[in-house]
């Protein structure tokens, strides 16, 4: 029997690391990517398979594939698509590059490396997709607008591609983290202290207030998980003789899940409004 093969990208840190070792520990032969030099070392010390990607570049994804398809000999197993990073600011003050990028990562870098994988799979009758989305692809926070908007498609992507894929065997699953303990956080703190902390912008008070308190913060936040937990999940999406639709892992993402479904716009409004003014002082 074959040994079943998985490609998680975005595998240098937090969940992409987390499923890459857990899914090696199951049997399965894991290729993981990564950007930087020091991190595909890392993967390859952790025998793990390293793919350099940069999801935002066609000519990267195209070698990744190439080198997925030979490793794999055409008999890809599971996609995860992890790789993504969050754009913080009000709308108001992204440039059209800024939006852009954050969609070029997120959305079509996503969609255009899962449309170049999914031939085998369908000719192989069977696979699985796995595209980790967010709390924030079912309520938009203030300041995360341009990344909320990104995983807003990648939710109604997944739906359609389950749509679509009917009949291939190709199964398609969306994982919603919620606050996970990664350096995602700390890395779009980065991003905004690059991009927007000197903005002339009339939330400029307000973004150095949110990075000196971000920096200063010390221990998770609210209800936050380890990454393992959604590495468990994904496990479950790639396994599972039925996959689910949507895994929710945290609470925050399944009080997010039922705010979108039940509650109706004006209070949503009224909590975010509310929390945007505590946030101000």
């Amino acid at each position: 029997m074959n040994t079943p093969t998985v490609f998680i990208t975005g595998a240098s840190s937090g969940i992409g690391l987390a499923t890459a070792k857990t899914m090696k520990q199951r049997g399965w032969k894991v290729l993981a990517s990564a950007r930087k030099n020091e991190d595909l070392e890392m993967l390859s010390a952790a025998d793990l398979t390293p793919v350099a990607l940069d999801v935002s570049d066609p000519e990267s994804v195209q070698s990744a594939v190439e080198q997925v398809l030979t490793s794999t000999g055409g008999n890809l197993t599971g996609l995860v698509n992890n790789a993504g990073y969050g754009q913080p600011g009000a709308l108001e003050d992204l440039t059209r590059d800024q939006m852009r990028t954050q969609f070029e990562v997120n959305v079509f870098g996503l969609l255009d490396l899962t449309n170049r994988l999914l031939p085998s799979m369908i000719n192989a009758g069977n696979g699985r997709i796995v595209h980790i989305s967010s709390v924030v692809g079912r309520v938009a926070l203030p300041f995360m607008g341009i990344y909320s908007a990104s995983k807003f498609a990648v939710e109604a992507l997944a739906d359609i591609q389950r749509v679509e894929l009917d009949g291939t065997g190709v199964q398609v699953s969306l994982v919603e983290p919620g606050p996970i303990i990664t350096r995602f956080s700390q890395n779009a703190v980065q991003a905004g202290g690059l991009s927007l902390s000197q903005a002339n912008s009339r939330f400029s008070a307000l973004y150095e207030k949110e990075l000196a308190h971000r920096e200063d913060r010390q221990g998770p936040k609210p209800f936050a998980l380890p990454p393992e937990a959604v590495a468990a999940k994904i496990e479950h999406a790639l396994t599972a003789r039925r996959p689910r639709k949507r895994y929710k892992v945290t609470l925050p993402a399944h009080l997010g899940a039922a705010l979108s479904r039940f509650a109706p716009d004006g209070l949503i409004d009224g909590i975010l409004k509310r929390e945007l003014r505590k946030r101000k002082g």
